[in-house]
This record gives C-alpha cells, sequence and structure tokens, in this order.
C-alpha cells in the first residue's frame, strides 16, 4: 500500500480527527483566558470602584461577595440611590477603587499613630516639624553646618 492510496482511504478521517483536536485545544485555552479575565475582574471589583453594569449603567460598588458570586452586589447609581444587582451583572470596572484601605493597612496605621501619640506623651516628639527633622538629620549626615562640600 503506498502513500497515496492510504490518504485517499484514510486522509479524511485524519483531517476531522486533526480538526477535533485544535476545537479541543482552542476552546480549553479560550476558557482559561475567561477564567483570568474573572478572577481580575474580581480583584478589581472592591467597594469604591466604579463600574460599568450590562444594561449600561454606571454605578460605584457598595458592597461585593468575590467569593460568592451568588450574592447580590449593591451598586450606587446616585448618591442615596443603590441597587442589587447579580454579581455577573457587573460588565466591567471602569476605575479601580484607589481609595479602599484593607483592614491591614488600617491596623497597620493605627499601630503607627499609637507609636507617635506615645512620642508625643513622653516629650520625644514635640510637632510634625520636629519628627521630620529628626528622621531628616538620622538620614543626612552632611546637613551639619559647615560639612557639606561645595560642588
Amino acid at each position: 500500500m503506498d502513500l497515496a492510496t492510504f490518504l485517499s482511504n484514510y486522509g479524511l478521517i485524519i483531517l476531522l480527527v486533526v480538526l477535533l483536536v485544535f476545537m479541543f485545544w482552542s476552546s480549553r485555552r479560550r476558557m482559561q483566558k475567561q477564567k483570568l479575565e474573572q478572577e481580575e475582574k474580581a480583584r478589581q471589583t472592591v467597594p469604591g470602584s466604579e463600574v460599568l453594569l450590562q444594561g449600561g449603567l454606571y454605578g460605584t460598588i457598595v458592597s461585593y461577595d468575590a467569593d460568592n458570586l451568588d450574592q447580590p452586589a449593591i451598586v450606587e447609581l446616585a448618591p442615596g440611590v443603590e441597587i442589587k444587582v447579580h454579581s455577573q451583572a457587573i460588565l466591567r470596572v471602569v476605575t479601580p477603587g484607589t481609595g479602599a484601605v484593607t483592614e491591614d493597612e488600617y491596623l497597620a496605621a493605627e499601630e503607627s499613630h499609637a507609636e507617635y501619640a506615645e512620642g508625643v506623651a513622653n516629650g520625644d516628639i514635640t510637632s510634625i516639624s520636629d519628627d521630620q527633622s529628626a528622621t531628616k538629620d538620622k538620614s543626612d549626615p552632611d546637613t551639619e553646618s559647615g560639612t557639606k562640600s561645595q560642588g
């Protein structure tokens, strides 16, 4: 049996198998890409972000549970006008929330505030400008008068 008779007998079957493999590979790749896009959207969808809903309305996220997509998201369309929408109705995030403070950031700020308040109470820090000058003097040894090189 030579190549020409083999291809004439089995060529169509081979072509169909190759096309099926390509279709499965292509759909799997597309599904993975969509999953990554959904995860990225879920990370950006935090309270304070401006979003576009599938109906064409723009709003600001008030509450959204990225772990439980069956929970409705609450979106503020105008001051005082809040609506519940299905979490999948959020088409895309227009501006990610930059002012949202995480719990870790809040606790770190609270700790640094406590340290500052303790420094003021002990008399180590008398004002913000004293605090800034103290850190500047520690970081730059050349700030003493007469030791700066003339360039």
